[in-house]
C-alpha cells in the first residue's frame, strides 16, 4: 500500500501532467484537477487521527525517498505542524482550482495562451508544498522548497509582460539568492556542528552549538527564509502582484508565504528550539525586524490605492505577525504563529478573490473606484468584509484566535513593545481595509469611475463567486469552531506551557 505521505505528493504531481495529456479537452481537464485536489484533502485527512494521537513523529513513522550520504536522507514525516500547511494547501487548492476556471476563462477564453504551464505549474507548486509541510529534514525541506521558487516564477510571468518579466527577475533574485546564499549556509554550518539536519523536538542545536554561533545560524535562517517577506528581502511580493489574481491568492494564501513562515516555525521548535531562541540575541534581533516589518507594511498599504497592492502589502505584515511570533518562541506566541497559518489564509484568499471578481465583471482596480460597487455586487463585498474582518483579528471571525494567542505570547515574554506592535497594526489596518467595503455599501456610486464597455455589471460568474462565499464562510466558521487547526497548534512542540 502506498503511504499516504508518497500519494499526498504525488496526486499534484499527476496534476501537473494531466495538463499537457489533455490539452485541447478543457472540462475533463478542469474536472480532474478539482477531483485530485479532493482527493488530495482527503488523503490529508486520514494522516490526522495518528497525529492527534501523537504517533506521527517518530523515527518509525518516517518515509526515506532517498540518500545521498550516511545521515542525509530524503525523507518525508508527518507532525502537528506540517498538518496545519498541508491542510490549508489541500483544502484551498480545491478553492483555487475553481475560482481559477471561472477567473481565466471569463477574461482570456477556455483555450487562453500558456494554460498547460499555467495549470501545471500551480500543481507543481502544490505538491511542492505538501513536501515542505512533509518534510523529515532540512535537506528534504530545501528541495521542496527551492521547488515553490521555480514552479510559481512561470505564474508570476505568465503574462509576458514587461512588467512581469521584471517582476519574475526580482522574485527569483530574491528567493533564489536568500535561500542559497543564506538558507543553505546555515543548513551545512547546522550537519558540521551537529551531523544532522533532522527535524527533532526541542531542536538540535542547543547540545553542539555556542551561544553566538546559535545566534549566527538563527539570523541566516530566517533571512535566507525571505518568503516570510521579512524586511529589507520584502520587494518581491508586492512586485508579484503582476500575475493573475488566482496567482496571488497562491502566493499570498495557499502556498508560497505560507511555506516561508511555516519553515520558521519548523526551525525554531525543532532546529534551533524554543529554550535557545529565548536566550538568543539573534532571536531578539529578528524579532525587532519583524515588528519593524510589520509597521512599515501597514503605513505603506494605507497609500497605496491599488487594491492588490494595498493587500500585498497587507500579507507582508500578517506574515511577519507569524515571523514574530516564531522568534518569541513562548509557547502562546508559537501556537498563535502556527494558528495564524490557517486563520490568515482564509481571510486573504477572500479578499483576493473578491479584489479578482471585481476586476473580472468591472475591470477596476483602484479603491478609489469602487464607492458604491457592494450595491452592483453584494456577495462579493459582503465576503469582503468577512475577509477583512478576519484578517484584522477582530471577532466573530477566525483570525480573533490567533491574533489573541500572539498577544498572550507576547505578554508572556514581556515583550510590550511588540504587544504594542500588533495592536498599533490592528489600528492601522482598520484605516486601510475597512473603509473599502464600508464605501462599497454606503457611498454614492462614482459614474466617472467607470471602465468604458463595463458600466452596467452585475455580480462575478458564479465559479468566481462560489469559492470567496466558501472562504467566507471558513472564516466565520473557525471562530466558532476552530477545530483541527486549534488542536494541532496546541500540539506544535513548545507551545504547550
Amino acid at each position: 500500500m502506498i503511504p499516504l505521505e508518497i500519494l499526498a505528493l504525488t496526486l499534484p504531481l499527476l496534476g501537473a501532467i494531466l495538463p499537457w495529456l489533455l490539452r485541447k479537452q478543457h472540462t475533463l481537464r478542469n474536472g480532474c484537477t478539482v477531483l485530485l485536489s479532493l482527493a488530495l484533502l482527503a488523503t490529508v485527512i486520514q494522516l490526522l487521527p495518528a497525529a492527534l494521537q501523537g504517533e506521527s513523529s517518530s523515527e518509525d513513522n518516517s518515509v526515506v525517498l532517498g540518500s545521498i550520504a550516511p545521515g542525509l536522507d530524503f525523507m518525508l514525516e508527518v507532525d502537528a505542524l506540517g498538518l496545519i500547511f498541508a491542510l490549508v494547501a489541500s483544502s484551498l487548492w480545491i478553492l483555487n482550482s475553481i475560482y481559477s476556471i471561472g477567473y481565466m476563462y471569463r477574461l482570456y477564453g477556455a483555450d487562453f495562451e500558456g494554460q498547460e504551464r499555467y495549470w501545471s505549474c500551480f500543481a507543481l507548486a502544490i505538491l511542492a508544498a505538501m513536501g515542505i509541510a512533509f518534510s523529515g529534514n532540512l535537506l528534504t525541506l530545501f528541495l521542496f522548497y527551492e521547488l515553490m521558487t521555480f514552479s510559481t516564477w512561470p505564474l508570476i510571468t505568465h503574462h509576458r509582460s514587461a512588467a512581469s518579466k521584471r517582476s519574475g527577475r526580482i522574485y527569483l533574485f530574491i528567493l533564489v539568492g536568500s535561500s542559497t546564499l543564506l538558507l543553505l549556509t546555515a543548513i551545512v554550518w547546522t550537519w558540521v556542528l551537529t551531523g544532522t539536519v533532522r527535524f527533532e523536538a526541542g531542536g538540535i542545536l542547543a547540545d553542539s552549538a555556542s551561544p553566538t554561533q546559535i545566534s549566527l545560524l538563527i539570523l541566516l535562517f530566517f533571512f535566507g527564509t525571505a518568503k516570510t517577506a521579512i524586511f529589507p528581502l520584502h520587494q518581491w511580493l508586492p512586485n508579484a502582484m503582476v500575475a493573475p489574481t488566482p496567482v496571488s491568492a497562491l502566493l499570498h494564501a495557499v502556498a508560497v508565504v505560507k511555506a516561508g513562515v511555516f519553515t520558521v516555525l519548523k526551525l525554531s521548535t525543532m532546529i534551533i528550539g524554543p529554550a535557545a531562541m529565548q536566550a538568543s540575541w539573534g532571536a531578539e534581533v529578528v524579532a525587532w525586524f519583524a515588528a519593524g516589518t510589520i509597521l512599515l507594511t501597514s503605513v505603506i498599504a494605507l497609500s497605496k490605492q491599488e487594491l492588490k497592492a494595498r493587500l500585498a502589502y497587507s500579507t507582508i505584515g500578517q506574515l511577519n505577525y507569524i515571523v514574530l511570533g516564531a522568534a518569541v518562541a513562548f509557547p502562546a506566541a508559537l501556537q498563535g504563529g502556527a494558528l495564524h497559518i490557517a486563520m490568515h489564509a482564509y481571510g486573504k484568499i477572500t479578499l483576493f478573490f473578491a479584489a479578482g471578481a471585481i476586476y473580472v465583471v468591472s475591470q477596476k482596480t483602484r479603491v478609489d473606484q469602487l464607492d458604491g460597487i457592494g450595491r452592483r455586487m453584494p456577495w462579493t463585498m459582503t465576503a469582503f468584509f468577512i475577509g477583512t474582518i478576519s484578517t484584522l483579528g477582530l471577532p466573530p471571525m477566525g483570525g480573533t484566535w490567533s491574533k489573541w494567542l500572539l498577544c498572550v505570547g507576547m505578554i508572556e515574554a514581556h515583550q510590550w513593545a511588540f504587544l504594542g506592535t500588533l495592536l498599533i497594526s490592528t489600528l492601522l489596518g482598520l484605516g486601510y481595509l475597512l473603509p473599502i467595503p464600508i464605501r462599497a455599501f454606503f457611498a454614492k456610486e462614482n459614474a466617472a469611475a467607470a471602465v468604458k464597455g463595463y458600466e452596467d455589471h452585475g455580480e462575478a460568474p458564479w465559479a468566481c463567486r462560489i469559492p470567496l462565499i466558501v472562504s467566507a464562510l471558513a472564516c466565520l466558521v473557525l471562530f466558532f469552531w476552530p477545530g483541527i487547526y486549534a488542536q494541532l497548534a496546541a500540539m506544535i512542540e513548545g507551545s504547550a506551557p
